[in-house]
């Protein structure tokens, strides 16, 4: 003999097969099973909380709410993004592009002086970026990036789209981002021109930056600056990655003070005091590094794929109240 309960969840699975596989009304589905439209919608509800039926949103821009809240309580936020896991990774980091781009335009307050970092994840969002986002922004490059190699212009293109598409200025840094001497790097920041950019970036009210691995797919071992040896040291020294080009660890601090010193651009702490500093990373290999920044506050908005999200989330700082 069934069970009272057993017949409680067989009904609450019938309604919710009336419901949503053939789109029936409650008062149609009351009268198929004999109850009140107040019973069927109790029985519906039922079936959500008991996980009888999971709700998937497969837009390419939904996002995971649950996620970002978690994420923002552990890391103390201000605002996250989570771009839902695709089922064989394909497309993501457009899809974290997009939905960086999404934010950008959404964004309150909006940003008056944008400063902005390189590679090939923020190119992503200059491209997403619809024509209009902004009306008069300045956006402002914040470290150095003339290529030795690979990917000309890509930092002075990013920057130049971004302001072009929200009908504002760019300043451009002309610089490589990495000297081979530290004499070198001085003598060039000491310049009137250079020092006004960075001076022009320092007041910067928002920063929008990504990260990249400390391995041998950075953009600065293919774009010339460093190389096999360096990466190797660099890891050797617990390296996770870079931001603003500058290599740190898992604690955030800086992973070779010698070639920091070469390094031109804002420093880290740019990122930690300003009013809005926002991170869009995605990718496995990308998981450390941002891990790095959410624990050393270097973002107050991080924008990411799921997987790097439940990382974070798995890696969260362990409640030690008595």
């Amino acid at each position: 003999m069934v069970t009272p309960m057993v017949d409680k969840e067989l009904l609450a699975v019938r309604a919710a097969e009336l419901y949503y596989q053939e789109n029936k009304t409650q008062d149609e589905i009351g009268a198929l099973l004999h109850i009140t439209r107040w019973k069927v919608s109790r029985l519906i509800a039922q079936a959500r909380e008991e996980g009888i039926i999971r709700i998937e949103i497969v837009h390419p821009r939904a996002r995971r709410l649950g996620l970002e809240h978690d994420v923002c309580a552990a890391y103390d936020l201000t605002a996250a993004i989570v771009v839902p896991r695709d089922v064989e990774d394909a497309g993501i980091h457009h899809r974290v592009a997009s939905a960086a781009a999404d934010y950008l335009v959404s964004m309150r307050p909006l940003t008056h002086v944008l400063g902005v970092s390189w590679g090939k994840t923020l190119h992503l969002v200059a491209q997403a970026l619809p024509q209009r986002w902004c009306n008069g922004v300045k956006v402002v490059q914040v470290n150095g990036a003339v290529s030795h190699s690979q990917s000309p212009g890509l930092a002075s293109a990013t920057a130049t789209m971004i302001a072009n598409k929200g009908h504002g200025d760019v300043t451009l840094l002309p610089t490589p981002a990495i000297l081979e001497r530290e004499e070198t790097k001085q003598a060039i920041e000491s310049d009137r021109s250079i020092r006004g950019v960075l001076a022009h970036a320092a007041q910067a009210d928002t920063y929008l930056f990504s990260a990249g691995p400390a391995t041998e797919v950075s953009i600065h071992v293919q774009s010339g600056y460093i190389n096999h040896d360096d990466v190797q040291r660099l890891q050797d020294k617990g390296a996770v990655g870079d931001v603003l080009g500058r290599y740190i660890t898992q604690e955030g601090n800086i992973a070779d003070t010698e070639l920091d010193n070469r390094t031109l651009g804002l420093s880290l702490e740019s990122l930690r005091q300003a009013p809005r500093s926002i991170a869009v990373v995605s990718g496995a290999d990308k998981h450390q590094v941002a891990l790095a920044i959410a624990r050393s506050s270097l973002a107050s908005v991080m924008i990411m794929d799921e997987a790097t999200a439940t990382f974070l989330l798995d890696n969260q700082p362990k409640d030690t109240t008595p």
